[in-house]
C-alpha cells in the first residue's frame, strides 16, 4: 500500500488490531504497526501519541457525543439529549461497517490490562464531555452528572448487546432500549 493513500489513522489501527491479536499487545511495535499499514513511525506519531492510543481514536467520540448533546432539541430533557448522543454514536461509530473490527477490538482490549486500564479513562472522559455538554445546555449539576453516567452505562449494555446479536440491529435502536431498561431499573433501586 502506498503511502500517500488517504486514511492514515483508519490504515494503522486496523494494522494494529491484527497485529496485536496475532502476535500479542505486547509483542507488537510501533514500527511493527507502521510497516504493516505501509507507513512510516513518523506517520504514526503523528496521528497517535503512543500504540495504547491506536485503538481508540483520539478524541473524536468525545466530540461526537458532545455536539450531538448540543445538537438535541432545546426541549430535550437531559436523558433524552443522551439519547440523541447515543444515536449519533450509532451512526458515525457503530454501524454494520465496522462492527467485525468494533467486536475484535473489544476481544484484542479484554486481553490486556493496559488496554482494559486505557478503555476505562477514556470512558470517565466521555462521562466528563457529557457532563460538560448538558451543563452548558443548563442542566443542574448533579443532573448532568446522572444523566451522562446512566447514559454511559446504558451505552455499555447496547453495546453488548449490539455486539452479541446476528441480526444487524441499528445501534441507536439498540442503545434507545437500554437507556429505557436502564431508566426503568433505576425505580427498583
Amino acid at each position: 500500500m502506498a503511502r500517500w493513500e488517504p486514511n492514515a489513522a483508519e490504515r494503522l489501527a486496523h494494522a494494529a488490531l491484527d497485529l496485536f491479536a496475532e502476535r500479542g499487545y505486547e509483542n507488537t511495535t510501533v514500527i511493527d504497526i507502521a510497516q504493516r499499514a505501509g507507513l512510516a513511525k513518523t506517520t504514526f506519531f503523528r496521528h497517535f501519541q503512543d500504540k495504547r492510543e491506536v485503538l481508540f481514536g483520539g478524541g473524536s467520540m468525545n466530540e461526537l457525543l458532545v455536539e450531538a448533546i448540543a445538537a438535541a432539541p432545546a426541549t430535550a430533557a437531559p436523558f433524552e439529549a443522551v439519547a440523541h448522543a447515543l444515536d449519533a454514536a450509532g451512526r458515525e461509530v457503530f454501524t454494520p461497517e465496522r462492527r467485525e473490527f468494533i467486536i475484535r477490538r473489544q476481544a484484542v482490549i479484554a486481553a490486556n490490562p493496559e488496554l482494559q486500564e486505557r478503555e476505562a479513562l477514556k470512558n470517565l472522559a466521555l462521562i466528563a464531555s457529557m457532563i460538560d455538554a448538558l451543563e452548558r445546555r443548563g442542566v443542574p449539576g448533579l443532573t448532568a452528572r446522572v444523566a451522562a453516567e446512566l447514559g454511559a452505562l446504558a451505552s455499555t449494555i447496547a453495546y453488548e448487546r449490539w455486539s452479541q446479536t446476528t441480526a444487524g440491529d441499528d445501534f441507536g435502536k439498540v442503545a434507545r432500549q437500554a437507556l429505557d431498561d436502564v431508566q426503568a431499573s433505576t425505580a427498583f433501586c
